[in-house]
């Protein structure tokens, strides 16, 4: 198991450096560049602001030197935020992105298996009928319609929790956030548990081990409902991953200080090293977690085995 996951982690580093090579030229090809206004600023004030940020140099030579700071842990000056960096950015931002990720992800994955257990344990009567409406309701339905609706009805109407706002002393601001986060996810794994489980309880398995005078509860949850969680688990790889970095729709609805609106925010302003120090955290984030994933297969399925 030690060889493999080192191995796994060794391979990582030849695909982020792919990710980071096409991201950073990419992000140059589009047109326009991180100081242009709608009014020209004066070329020589422009030509120090692009010696300054060393834009002045072949792109070639701009990319090594961006590979040589992101190897010493430096993602570099941000070009609109110029009071800061963009490792100060990330160090502010990225925490609470943390936090109501995970707190999101932890909401999605017990809801979304216990409403996707009940599901397929009553097939074909109305809660079961009721769990995969909502289901299919939650999945359909965008943050951005989620986000002002629970907004305007718990936060303004009713009066229970703060509308908007950030406080990471106050729980009851994370409240909002972490529900729009959580909502389509549990959608989504009630569906994978309940069609996996109903494919589990019909398996060979499983119907040797009620032949044999076990339990239902053991039946179902040491039997039936663990082969059903490897569809739940693969989707968790990529999910978390993106929970955990932001949502750029929910931060800017509720006005969280997170790191998801920092991509879209630095498109736009063409601000390169912010967007690189996106794509650089995401990436990361989504080969850790595919690398647990594959390492929960073991526990989930006796007979995945990683020499």
């Amino acid at each position: 198991m030690l060889r493999y996951t080192l191995r796994r982690l060794a391979s990582a580093i030849p695909t982020i450096f792919i990710i980071v090579t096409l991201s950073f030229f990419m992000i140059r090809l589009a047109p326009g560049g991180p100081f242009d206004l709608e009014r020209p600023i004066d070329p020589l004030i422009m030509a120090n602001l692009n010696r300054a940020f060393n834009l002045d140099a072949p792109l070639w030579s701009q990319y090594l030197t961006y590979l040589g700071n992101l190897m010493q842990g430096d993602l570099g000056p941000s070009f609109t935020r110029r009071d800061f960096t963009v490792n100060d950015l990330f160090a502010a931002g990225l925490p609470v992105s943390i936090l109501l990720g995970s707190l999101a992800l932890l909401l999605a994955v017990v809801l979304g298996v216990i409403f996707g257990a009940l599901a397929a344990l009553r097939q074909n009567t109305s809660l079961d009928y009721a769990i995969v409406a909502l289901a299919t309701f939650g999945i359909t339905t965008p943050n951005f319609v989620v986000a002002p609706l629970l907004s305007l009805f718990f936060g303004v109407v009713l009066g229970l929790v703060p509308a908007g706002g950030w406080s990471s002393a106050n729980p009851a601001y994370w409240v909002l956030p972490i529900a729009t986060l959580a909502l389509p996810q549990v959608a989504v794994i009630a569906r994978l548990v309940r069609g996996a489980t109903i494919e589990a309880l019909r398996s060979n398995h499983v119907r040797t081990a009620r032949a044999y005078g076990l339990p239902a509860r053991t039946v179902v949850v040491k039997h039936a409902l663990r082969a059903a969680m490897l569809p739940a688990v693969s989707y968790l790889g990529p999910t978390a991953a993106g929970l955990l970095t932001g949502s750029v729709v929910v931060e800017t609805i509720f006005g969280i200080p997170g790191i998801g609106r920092y991509f879209v925010q630095g498109a736009l302003g063409r601000d390169y090293t912010l967007v690189m120090g996106t794509v650089v955290v995401i990436a990361g984030f989504i080969v850790v977690f595919n690398l647990i994933v594959d390492l929960l297969y073991t526990l989930l399925d006796p007979r995945v085995r990683y020499d």
